[in-house]
């Protein structure tokens, strides 16, 4: 008898072509609602509601209910993990789609990865915190602010002593797709983001995983971390 946990079903859940692209759909940290998301998978409402209950049973989707309205988000950062790790094996197995579309060259240049930065500017802000030693390496991907990552982050405006309060890892490593090298997540990489968003150095496109730097928010986000 095996033991262990059952990634078959887990694999199952995620192979189907509509519910990956129902989950790749929620990567933009949004919550959509059953008929936005049978838009994205190109089924019918009927049919991505079924889709939908099947991926809550599995704890790969959130729901909440607003009003007449359900709402679905990804489970946890976990779970966008996963994704985005499947997506750069896909991208090296030359598994793509048939008509990239234009986004492709915004995706791979600044995109949210469910609620962290992700693409050429997220990877090459993780190498600096490497590189400036900001962080050091710990168990499972996951790693630990030094003294002067501390202070780094705290001069950008992260309140440290108040995102570490919470459950979720403060600094994790999270494979990227599109350049085949980590960039940061866990709670830090969430608040670098909202602080980038906060001061306008970017935008986020609407319905999509874009994030549309400003010259001057770019400049400023490799001066700030040491980078580009």
């Amino acid at each position: 008898m095996k033991e262990g946990p059952d990634i078959a079903a887990i694999a199952a859940m995620v192979g189907d072509p509509a519910r990956a692209n129902m989950l790749t759909a929620l990567l933009n940290g949004a919550a959509l609602t059953a008929s936005e998301l049978a838009d994205e998978a190109g089924v019918t409402k009927q049919t991505a509601s079924s889709h939908l209950n099947k991926l809550a049973a599995a704890g790969l989707v959130a729901v909440e209910a607003q009003g007449r309205h359900r709402y679905y988000q990804l489970a946890d950062a976990d779970v966008a993990g996963l994704l985005e790790t499947l997506m750069g094996v896909a991208t090296r197995a030359k598994a793509l789609r048939t008509r990239p579309g234009p986004k492709e060259p915004a995706l791979r240049h600044a995109r949210v990865c469910y609620d962290h930065l992700a693409g050429d500017l997220g990877v090459a802000m993780f190498d600096s915190f490497l590189k400036h030693r900001w962080v050091t390496p710990g168990p499972e991907r996951t790693y630990a602010l030094t003294r002067l990552g501390r202070a780094k982050v705290s001069s950008f405006g992260v309140g440290i002593e108040d995102i570490e309060k919470g459950a979720r890892p403060l600094c994790r490593a999270c494979l990227d797709w599109s350049v085949r090298r980590h960039h940061l997540a866990g709670a830090l990489g969430a608040a670098v983001l909202d602080r980038v968003l906060e001061r306008g150095w970017a935008t986020q496109r609407r319905n999509s995983r874009v994030l549309e730097f400003t010259p001057v928010g770019e400049a400023q986000l490799k001066r700030v971390f040491s980078f580009g």
